[in-house]
């Protein structure tokens, strides 16, 4: 038998952290025994959990420390971080730590130092001399740079639940149709205030489908409110954006008859074409070639976009990236102080996205499609919030939030993880 001493503190008990690290011992064929057990008397008090672990070989024993490490569990007494350098450009070396987009910290000698740039599936690059450790993925990874190996010395700090009581606590399944959407949405919108108040980012994460719902011109109106600071998206989304503002329609259909258009299945190729002899997106708009818009309005605004390209894009627009590293890289750079990420409509950006967002970001996912919502949550993304709505509906309603008196009150509800309300129906692109 092997043995081991771990030990957690912290919200581990309103939190649900010290049961999850319990069935994370059983699943992996271990046992523990609560040594010690200290639960905070009020609500801001912290806990603390003595644990030993025991399992049949130091192999098991070995591959249990290592998941409840995701759970901010910590070997007692042990020491700091081993290191070793990467054999080649994009290659970590054997056995390098995968971190999770929970907050880290890592022990060399006496001194605890917290990972920058936390981001999930990368290994953790470290600097002896200047002390400063970082997540680094395939692309950054360079012949000898020091990166972590096992999980000795690596601590993980999963973000608690909030001190404040949820509205929505006693809804506690993942999709249903009896979410209140409304008020999700009004707390939504005191979010975008308060991040723009305290100097922080929102970022959009759009489909062609807000497009197609007729949305457009609420999206443009959270530009102009200030309450969005990026966009990122795919050149279908920017098409039908410009197809919509040069011609009126969406993949052909007029938006304001919902009918189709003679011919309108060409408009977004033409569009594209007319945005190119123009030289781009922003040329267009200094030379009043386009006039309104999504695209439009972060130009005019000064909101900084990544449209991310695709193997089955028409043009593609000149902005768009056609490079997936270079266009990642340009996404990591972006996501710098973003605290809230509305997503909508479109699943593979918004899985993307959420993959390099530490935990600590808010994000809140906009779809018609249920499946879809709970996908983002699925791919690990930690503090998540899930409306089954149409997209078209859900930016009206925010834009009615965010132009409405703020609320007066000292104490509002917070956002809790998977809180998913459905609305009426809606349709989404197929690109």
């Amino acid at each position: 038998m092997a043995t081991e001493i771990i030990e957690a503190r912290g919200h581990i008990i309103d939190s649900l952290v010290l049961p999850r690290i319990l069935d994370e011992i059983l699943n992996h064929g271990g046992n523990f025994e609560l040594l010690d057990v200290d639960i905070g008397k009020q609500r801001m008090d912290p806990s603390y959990a003595r644990i030993r672990v025991t399992a049949p070989d130091q192999k098991q024993l070995k591959e249990i420390l290592a998941a409840v490490r995701d759970h901010g569990a910590q070997v007692v007494g042990e020491g700091g971080i081993t290191l070793a350098q990467a054999p080649a450009d994009g290659v970590f070396p054997e056995g390098f730590y995968v971190t999770t987009s929970y907050p880290t910290q890592v022990r060399y000698g006496e001194e605890w130092i917290p990972v920058e740039r936390q981001r999930m599936d990368c290994g953790i690059r470290f600097d002896p001399e200047r002390k400063r450790a970082e997540t680094a993925k395939f692309c950054q990874v360079r012949a000898g740079d020091w990166f972590v190996t096992g999980s000795t010395g690596v601590r993980v700090n999963p973000p608690g639940r909030g001190r404040e009581r949820s509205i929505f606590e006693f809804m506690s399944s993942e999709v249903s149709s009896e979410k209140p959407k409304h008020a999700i949405i009004r707390e939504l919108a005191q979010e975008m205030r308060e991040a723009r108040a305290a100097g922080k980012k929102t970022l959009l994460v759009a489909g062609p489908a807000v497009v197609h719902t007729g949305a457009v011109p609420s999206v443009v109106g959270l530009i102009e409110a200030g309450v969005i600071d990026l966009l990122f998206a795919g050149n279908a989304l920017a098409v039908h954006d410009i197809e919509n503002a040069l011609f009126g329609t969406s993949l052909g259909v007029d938006l304001e008859h919902a009918l189709a258009a003679e011919r309108g299945h060409e408009h977004h190729i033409r569009a594209i074409n007319r945005i190119c002899d123009a030289g781009g997106i922003r040329a267009a708009v200094e030379s009043g070639i386009l006039r309104s818009g999504i695209m439009h309005a972060c130009i005019r605004h000064g909101v900084e976009f990544v449209l991310a390209g695709s193997i089955r894009d028409d043009g593609p627009l000149p902005e768009v990236i056609t490079d997936v590293i270079e266009a990642q890289q340009r996404m990591m750079a972006l996501t710098e102080g973003v605290q809230i990420a509305l997503m909508a409509a479109t699943a593979l950006h918004a899985i993307a996205t959420g993959n390099i967002l530490p935990a600590t970001t808010r994000i809140v996912y906009v779809d018609i499609n249920p499946g879809v919502v709970t996908k983002l949550a699925d791919r690990g993304s930690f503090q998540t919030v899930g409306l089954v709505t149409d997209v078209g509906l859900f930016f009206g309603d925010l834009l009615e939030q965010v132009r409405g008196p703020e609320p007066a009150v000292a104490a509002r509800p917070r956002m809790r993880r998977s809180m998913v309300a459905a609305g009426n129906g809606g349709r989404r692109s197929r690109r």
